[in-house]
């Protein structure tokens, strides 16, 4: 099923004009949330998917000012991502990865994953830790999750799903030769063409609307 996002900025921006402030208070989500929560974690435990529960980040307000981004972040449940409450508004970033030639790296999440199975994604995503940096918790994706580091890095875009999630939007460029190694988080890769209109029959709209958003 395809998931629409909600631009609430664009960029493109330089790393070091993304910046983040950290409230000390974490979130306090509603009972009916706060349940769902639980619910949710209990479903994951039952299909053996990761179901630890510690604090990530939420997007608690944004400005778009003097040419960058200023984020203010709260420690919120991790598994808040998984209610699909706009309140929650929980932060998770998406480096979307370019080889110097143009091609895009795709790869396919694993079974065992809490969210997104069996789905071809661009790139490294994934929550921003409690008292990271948005940009930081980019790099560290992309090198935990492909062993990659990038030539050049912008921001490009913070955008919102209808299910309550806000991603930071990054685009990375390698350098000639660079190779991706995955790890356990796909079980599938490939480097698609530079051309959009030349992807294959997997790539669904979602990623073809990002890519075209990006390119």
């Amino acid at each position: 099923m395809a998931v629409t996002h909600d631009m609430l900025a664009r960029g493109p921006w330089s790393p070091d004009q993304v910046t983040c402030v950290w409230r000390e208070e974490p979130f306090e989500p509603c009972a009916e949330d706060e349940a769902a929560a639980d619910e949710a974690l209990a479903a994951l435990r039952e299909r053996g998917s990761p179901s630890h529960d510690g604090l990530a980040a939420r997007l608690a307000a944004f400005e778009q000012r003097d040419g960058g981004l200023q984020l203010e972040l709260q420690p919120a449940r991790w598994s808040l991502r998984l209610v699909g409450s706009e309140a929650t508004r929980s932060v998770s970033v998406l480096c979307v990865v370019r080889a110097a030639d143009g091609r895009w790296l795709a790869g396919r999440r694993a079974p065992w994953l809490a969210s997104w199975t069996g789905r071809w994604t661009l790139g490294a995503a994934g929550a921003v830790e409690v008292g990271e940096s948005p940009v930081d918790a980019m790099t560290r994706e992309l090198e935990e999750e492909w062993s990659l580091v990038p030539e050049r890095l912008t921001v490009e875009a913070l955008a919102a799903t209808p299910n309550g999630l806000a991603f930071l939007v990054g685009l990375a460029w390698l350098p000639p030769g660079a190779e991706a190694v995955p790890d356990d988080e796909h079980d599938a890769h490939a480097w698609w063409p530079a051309d959009v209109e030349a992807w294959p029959q997997e790539a669904d709209d979602t990623v073809r609307r990002m890519a075209t958003l990006l390119a």
